[in-house]
């Protein structure tokens, strides 16, 4: 029997870390036109960060999130939208005007061990109509039960969808399998993954998860996405077509989007290089590589130093600071010496 899954295109969102936040109207309009004629189901449209989150802290958007969603609203017939929200960086007043702007649904993102700030902003998403995730990052860093307790309190807030979210693309196969496996056994709401290609394992994660249960899955067209990106849209729909699932998804038609328009504004490869692969390794948060990179020129430290040093540290998405602050503190042993 075939099994069904769907597909959650994240490249107008986790892609703009890899662009520096810096799509325009033209280009989010074109790419969800094309996603939407494939007959992608969602497609997530933000900051990087999430709603809100252009700042000096994130990066500042060449485009507000509320034009870009509204342009990406009017192109679409079959595909519904989707934010990504961080509490604390994004309010509910923000998702308020993403809502307004033709957002359909909402990812209220926390730290894999701080379920408890989401309460809040899924209340009220709820209230608003919007579809509700719960959305785990960093999932590596805690064991699979921890996560189930996270995932319980955000099906009790209300949250529809729960998904498990490789942020540091550091966990491994079995490792994704045991996490998966445990909240479809415990929990009442479907399961998704989401995944990053920094150990070079993404698809093998991704098709994991859907062995064991996940139903909703997000991809990235031509891999674009924080660190060595995500799992490749294109790619991903192939492997789970071959392997008996079935998306709704037009291959080719995606193949089309990610080959034309997207790749041509990709300014760096999508590629495991020293720098990513040190995320997945370390086990810091994928976004931090471009942060990384600017303090170790800036300080003259090997970026991926800097970068064991943060996985020792265990710094966390939303604490961009710390990076150049470890990588002063590092300057200044050395210059010690």
């Amino acid at each position: 029997m075939t099994k069904k899954v769907t597909v959650l295109e994240v490249a107008l969102r986790d892609g703009s870390h890899a662009i520096q936040h810096q799509y325009t109207v033209d280009q989010v309009r074109e790419i969800t036109k094309g996603l939407d004629e494939a007959k992608v189901p969602y497609i997530e449209v933000s900051h990087g960060d999430g709603i809100g989150g252009s700042s000096v802290q994130y990066g500042f958007s060449h485009t507000s999130d509320i034009e870009l969603i509204k342009a990406a609203k009017e192109v679409t017939t079959n595909s519904k939208i989707a934010v990504l929200l961080l509490p604390g960086i994004g309010t509910v007043e923000d998702l308020k005007e993403a809502r307004a702007a033709g957002a359909d649904m909402v990812r209220i993102a926390t730290h894999s061990t701080e379920a408890d700030v989401s309460r809040q902003h899924i209340v009220a998403a709820k209230e608003m109509g919007l579809e509700v995730v719960g959305f785990l990052m960093m999932a590596h860093m805690v064991e699979p039960e921890k996560l189930l307790e996270q995932a319980k309190l955000m099906e009790s807030y209300g949250a529809d969808i729960i998904y498990a979210t490789d942020s540091a693309g550091a966990l491994l196969p079995d490792q994704v399998r045991e996490r998966i496996e445990l909240l479809v056994k415990e929990l009442n709401v479907p399961v998704g993954f989401h995944g990053h290609n920094n150990l070079g394992l993404a698809m093998a994660n991704t098709l994991a998860a859907a062995d064991a249960g996940a139903t909703y899955l997000d991809g990235s067209a031509r891999a674009l996405g924080a660190g060595a990106g995500n799992t490749q849209t294109e790619v991903m729909i192939s492997v789970l077509e071959k392997s008996g699932y079935e998306t709704g998804v037009d291959l080719f038609k995606l193949m089309d989007v990610a080959e034309d328009l997207v790749a041509p504004i990709i300014d760096t490869p999508q590629i495991i290089d020293r720098d990513s692969l040190t995320l997945g390794h370390a086990g810091v948060y994928s976004s931090f590589k471009l942060f990384a990179q600017r303090s170790g020129q800036r300080f003259g430290i090997d970026s991926r130093d800097i970068l064991v040093e943060l996985g020792k540290l265990k710094v966390v998405g939303g604490q961009e600071d710390m990076v150049e602050d470890v990588a002063a503190g590092m300057a200044a042993e050395r210059d010690r010496a």
